[in-house]
């Protein structure tokens, strides 16, 4: 079904979250000749440990999003400041309704109970954007209250490992437990039993267009 799907678009609130939330399938799509762009809302500079570049995440992007196969013409950094992005809600919607052009069949949004103030927006305004388009929301447990496991991604091993290898760009956040390997494949493993696959990632079902 994820296969059906040709132009899709990721929506990262922060650096992270797309390969966080959806990195798995982000390489299932590119393996199958998928075209996936990717849009990072802020770099958090302001959240950056101390010491390290204020920029450093921008260029993690750049490296992680290329471990999965995402082509530099499609990744798209914007620097709206972290923690505030609701504060900016008006412009991130006509961000989206500029990329509505672009055609895209699948949109992958954090998840609609996703607490994080800037997930929660980002994830508002995709909807009003999009309407006409389907929507799944990913998951990224630590912010989620409540997740509707409504639709499941088979993932193979490969995608699991191009995952990590992303994640791994990261080294400014590599201190959070949930970009830690084992992490990684064990929840990916978890929803793949679900499914009776060895690996999968989950989504919310938005928005569904057959």
């Amino acid at each position: 079904m994820i296969l059906s799907f040709q132009n899709i678009l990721v929506l990262a609130p922060h650096t992270d979250d797309g390969e966080l939330g959806c990195g798995g399938t982000i390489s299932k799509l590119i393996a199958n000749g998928r075209k996936v762009t990717y849009v990072a809302f802020s770099t958090a500079a302001e959240s950056v440990p101390e010491g390290l570049p204020k920029d450093i995440l921008k260029t993690e992007v750049k490296k992680a999003t290329a471990k999965l196969g995402i082509s530099s013409e499609n990744l798209i950094i914007l620097d709206y400041p972290v923690r505030k992005l609701n504060f900016n809600r008006q412009e991130i919607l006509e961000d989206l309704i500029k990329l509505r052009k672009n055609n895209y069949d699948l949109v992958l949004i954090p998840s609609l109970h996703d607490i994080h103030q800037d997930h929660s927006t980002v994830a508002t305004e995709a909807v009003r954007a999009f309407k006409n388009v389907s929507i799944l929301g990913y998951e990224l447990i630590w912010n989620n209250l409540s997740f509707n496991t409504t639709c499941f991604v088979g993932l193979d091993k490969a995608d699991v490992e191009h995952k990590v290898l992303a994640l791994k760009e990261y080294q400014s956040q590599s201190h959070r437990v949930y970009m830690k390997d084992e992490f990684i494949f064990s929840l990916a493993t978890t929803r793949g039993v679900q499914i009776g696959k060895a690996y999968a990632e989950a989504f919310e079902v938005v928005r569904l267009m057959l």
